[in-house]
């Protein structure tokens, strides 16, 4: 059996901040068998601490320790590859309680840019400003690519459906900090003390979440449940290892 399983939050365990059928009982039945799990996500909407209190609210029991999201992967990325440089992030919700050491941009020219989520606050205006500053060589980062996400109403479009808007009309590639960048998915996997062959990744999105464990020697699962369609099986890129009809039948592929 797996010793360690990495799980998506989104679309696996909730939608809309709604627990989904089996994720309480899945992660109490890992517990019991000893199995180490992480949660990953790339949401940027919220800060750690929020996404940790809002889980145990629905009886998902997990610590800050672990989650694993693309916002503390883009602290360490800044921090390292931009010391000093104010950065300019262009995201729906604040990031400044989990970007607490990195300098935000105030209406001078940035040093770097991070995109995160979309949204309502997320307009033309911070886009196009985006694409004037990368011009002007400006270096830009994100923190995924996700076309989309899943919600109570059905999907939404994401931050990634713009960046391949803005790397064609800047002529440039933007690079990725959370899924499904190695590094984020090895850096995971160093904090849990884990090897990425004993590891089960479990996810919605078949390129982020699966085939991005996948490519650093994970066994993907792909869920039918969230962003999930069934055209995403016929894809170019690796097919899953497994695909189950939800996290409800986790346990028994374990």
């Amino acid at each position: 059996m797996a010793r360690t399983v990495l799980l998506d939050i989104d679309g696996v365990l909730t939608v809309s901040s709604e627990p989904l059928p089996g994720a309480v009982e899945t992660l109490c039945w890992l517990r019991e068998q000893g199995i180490v799990f992480g949660l990953v996500t790339n949401t940027s909407s919220k800060p750690r601490r929020e996404i940790v209190a809002n889980l145990n609210e629905m009886g998902i029991e997990v610590t800050s320790r672990q989650i694993f999201t693309a916002v503390s992967s883009a602290e360490r990325f800044l921090t390292s590859q931009f010391p000093g440089a104010s950065c300019l992030i262009v995201n729906q919700g604040s990031l400044d309680e989990d970007l607490a050491g990195i300098e935000m941009a105030d209406s001078s020219t940035p040093g770097v840019v991070l995109l995160g989520a979309a949204g309502r606050s997320v307009g033309y205006c911070e886009l196009d400003r985006v694409f004037k500053l990368a011009l002007s060589g400006v270096p830009v980062v994100a923190l995924h690519r996700n076309l989309r996400f899943q919600t109570a109403d059905g999907p939404a479009l994401d931050m990634g459906a713009f960046i391949v808007g803005l790397e064609a009309a800047a002529r440039m590639e933007i690079p990725v900090l959370g899924k499904p960048s190695p590094d984020f998915f090895l850096a995971a996997l160093v904090d849990l003390g884990a090897e990425a062959t004993e590891t089960v990744i479990v996810g919605d999105d078949i390129d982020s979440d699966v085939r991005g464990g996948q490519a650093v020697g994970m066994t993907g699962v792909l869920v039918r449940t969230g962003k999930y369609r069934a055209s995403d099986l016929e894809s170019e890129g690796q097919s899953p290892d497994f695909v189950i009809d939800d996290i409800r039948h986790l346990c028994d592929l374990l």
